[in-house]
């Protein structure tokens, strides 16, 4: 594991989120070799400020990874507590194509950098396979989703929205995708 981060200061810390928020937005958009200058712009700060807070490229993707991921597993929680169990699966699952659009942005430099450090692989598999389960098997005892529906079923329908070919709608068409994935799990379930 890595050296703890310091404390920073409240406006510090802000202006990091803006610069993780944009550099994730513009990796989605154009890839991994998006200008810093813009990030750094779009941010609101100099490129000095993002370079005292990421001094690679390598560190901002890395730190862009993690923090998608860790709010991906946030936001199951958050919707597994305040929803419908069928909604909060699929609204996750929604919000999972974020994380897929961010991944598929970083491509070969993310690849590069889970060979480097493994451990961010471990935490982002190990915690999507299981968030998927978890959502699921709510909504199946819930009896808002077919108790025939495996987790297996689920994932390889999310894997086949991520292997897709890249296109300008991409993302509206997974979406339309998950919708149809939402009905079909929802086939013949009493409506309440």
């Amino acid at each position: 594991m890595g050296e703890t981060p310091p404390v920073l200061r409240a406006d510090a810390r802000r202006n990091r989120d803006k610069l993780l928020a944009e550099a994730a937005q513009l990796f989605a958009e154009r890839g991994v070799n998006a200008a810093l200058e813009e990030i750094a712009r779009r941010a609101g700060v100099g490129i000095g400020t993002l370079y005292r807070h990421f001094p690679t490229r390598d560190a901002l993707i890395a730190t862009v990874y993690q923090r998608e991921s860790e709010a991906l597993y946030a936001a199951a929680e958050q919707m597994a507590a305040t929803l419908p169990a069928d909604e909060a699966l699929g609204r996750w699952m929604h919000r999972s194509l974020d994380m897929m659009a961010t991944k598929r942005g970083l491509g070969e430099s993310l690849k590069a950098l889970l060979r480097e450090r493994p451990e961010l692989l471990t935490a982002s598999k190990s915690g999507f396979p299981g968030t998927v389960e978890r959502l699921l098997n709510a909504a199946k005892a819930s009896g808002r989703v077919r108790g025939d529906v495996e987790l297996a079923d689920v994932l390889h329908a999310l894997n086949g929205i991520y292997a897709a070919p890249e296109s300008a709608d991409w993302r509206a068409r997974s979406g339309r995708v998950l919708d149809l994935l939402m009905a079909g799990m929802r086939q013949g379930v009493a409506a309440e």
